[in-house]
């Protein structure tokens, strides 16, 4: 019994004690619904719901009065063995062998759907992540948004969302003339400006331009030349580097195109309509301390001029008003820089009439690479910062995405290089992939022994590690909904940490294929649906972080 089907029947109990009049709603009162978890003690049972604490004052009831109401009704409940009532009102629910062994059988069949849900179908989520300026090789910052927010756009479309994967492609600004002039002096075999980038990229980026373009510094503008063909060879490095990562992007939007297709000055004057803008000494203010900015934002300067804040709510009108996949939720995942944008880019969707919810912003904080237990500080190639390739080059695809992604953006992290190298349950990469290349090794020794999906008896799972490890089976699909739920794909990541070393435990405790003289038997079989389960549920959740499931190691 998975917990969906717990939770429904539960659900039917308490429709049937509200149509009975056991129950009855105060006047006004919603209806709460029905969730169930796994207890933290298991010997509590194999699931635990709060329904009666959730219902008390809606039905005029004591919660323990509720729970009783409630447990009498689902003991009837096929496959529920026990219902015991804990604390003010907890329902702890024990389920028959058999009833909880049928998971296995449920998962395999559902194959790569497991864990999926229509939760968020029909809504285009827009999820703009990375977005680094084209003046460089991606840091480790930008490096960390890749792999969270690849995985996050995974997650989100498992719960059935449309997601547009967006690249702000940042062309226009100060940081873009650095890159040129850097470029130019490097041609000229200057020293580069003071405010100006260094590293061999440079050098590389400058070859790679006269290498096109012979006559780029005899030309016209030649900062000019440098500047539209260095952009262009940095912007594909930074595609490249990310494709191999495994991260590929639906939209690269231009800045430049605000200003140069006229949208940001119609948007000016539309903006002056609006009840959130206001006019004092001679400009246009935002009033975004109503959404908790530490000020009003200039969104028109006195000279007449659309100061940046404007670019930003032109770019959030397009992303809301495209002819093809409109977004209805825009998340924008920006560095620990930013937090200031939260307040402004609510604000801004306030001043264009829609909904400030439709706005969320996700603020990642620092990543330190430690080697040796010292920090790894400088990349040869970038000259001051660590880069993707750096990472990639050291751990590989895989750990780097994983390690990134098994932490809360919220927090800063150390990524010990020495741990992410090795080939141990140390490293937790290694932990998750070598049990899915467990699973597939025995399912290949069970196949030689004769061993196939041929009968299920799901009473035969009854052992303490096969409780064990059905039990974190069925909290995948809770762990999918709250990583959708609170935009947190760590928890995927570290859910499958727990599922590895419970298969691990039941590895150890539990033959598939038999021994020696021993004839095969059903309870071979149904071991090998618990294994074959396992092995579905761990490549479902590699699949989440965007990280391979080997079936060797």
């Amino acid at each position: 019994m998975t917990p969906e089907e717990l939770s429904l029947a539960i659900e039917n109990s308490l429709n049937e004690a509200l149509a009975e009049g056991q129950l009855e709603l105060v006047e006004g009162a919603d209806r709460p619904q029905v969730k169930v978890e796994r207890p933290k003690n298991r010997d509590h049972g194999d699931w635990a719901t709060n329904i009666a604490l959730q219902l008390s004052k809606k039905v005029g009831k004591n919660p323990r009065e509720v729970a009783t109401i409630l447990s009498e009704r689902i003991q009837q409940i096929d496959g529920v063995t026990k219902v015991d009532i804990a604390g003010p009102g907890f329902l702890n629910i024990v389920l028959d062998a058999a009833a909880a062994g049928e998971l296995a059988k449920t998962i395999v069949e559902a194959g790569k759907s497991f864990g999926t849900t229509t939760e968020l179908e029909g809504k285009t989520i827009n999820l703009e992540f990375v977005s680094a300026n084209p003046t460089g090789p991606i840091h480790l910052g930008g490096t960390r948004w890749a792999a969270v927010g690849d995985s996050l756009a995974r997650v989100l479309e498992a719960s059935g969302a449309n997601v547009v994967r967006e690249y702000y492609f940042n062309d226009h600004g100060g940081q873009i003339d650095r890159f040129a002039r850097s470029l130019l002096a490097r041609a000229k075999n200057e020293a580069a400006p003071e405010d100006g980038y260094g590293g061999e990229y440079i050098t590389d980026i400058a070859n790679r331009v006269l290498e096109a373009n012979p006559g780029a510094l005899e030309s016209e503008d030649p900062q000019e030349a440098f500047r539209a063909a260095g952009v262009e060879f940095m912007f594909g490095d930074i595609k490249k580097s990310l494709h191999e990562f495994g991260v590929d992007f639906d939209v690269y939007f231009h800045e430049n195109s605000l200003f140069e297709n006229g949208k940001v000055e119609e948007l000016l004057e539309k903006l002056k309509e609006s009840e959130n803008l206001y006019f004092k000494d001679g400009a246009w203010w935002l009033k975004s301390t109503d959404f908790g900015d530490d000020k009003d934002r200039v969104v028109i300067k006195s000279d007449g001029n659309a100061a940046y804040i404007a670019g930003d709510i032109a770019y959030f009108q397009d992303k809301t008003k495209r002819p093809e996949n409109p977004a209805d939720l825009a998340i924008y995942m920006l560095g620990a820089d930013h937090h200031g944008y939260v307040a402004r880019l609510k604000a801004a969707a306030a001043a264009l009439g829609d909904d400030p919810d439709m706005v969320e912003v996700m603020i990642g904080q620092m990543v330190n690479l430690v080697k040796d237990g010292k920090p790894v500080r400088m990349s040869k190639r970038a000259g001051t910062v660590v880069t993707m390739e750096d990472l990639v080059d050291i751990v590989g695809v895989d750990a780097a995405r994983y390690s990134l992604t098994r932490y809360s953006v919220d927090s800063n992290i150390d990524i010990d290089l020495d741990v992410l190298t090795k080939q141990s349950n140390e490293n937790p990469v290694f932990y998750v992939q070598y049990a899915h290349a467990r699973t597939c090794a025995v399912a290949r020794n069970a196949a030689t022994a004769g061993v196939e999906r041929t009968a299920f008896d799901a009473s035969l799972l009854d052992s303490d590690a096969d409780s064990e490890l059905l039990a974190v089976l069925g909290q995948y699909p809770n762990a999918v909904k709250e990583a959708t739920n609170f935009r947190e794909p760590h928890r995927v990541a570290r859910y499958l940490e727990t599922l590895a070393g419970a298969y691990h435990r039941w590895y150890g405790n539990s033959r598939v294929a038999p021994q020696g003289e021993e004839e095969v038997s059903d309870l071979h079989r149904t071991r090998l649906w618990l294994n074959d389960a396992t092995r579905q549920v761990l490549a479902n959740g590699l699949g989440l972080v965007g990280v391979t499931a080997p079936e060797k190691m």
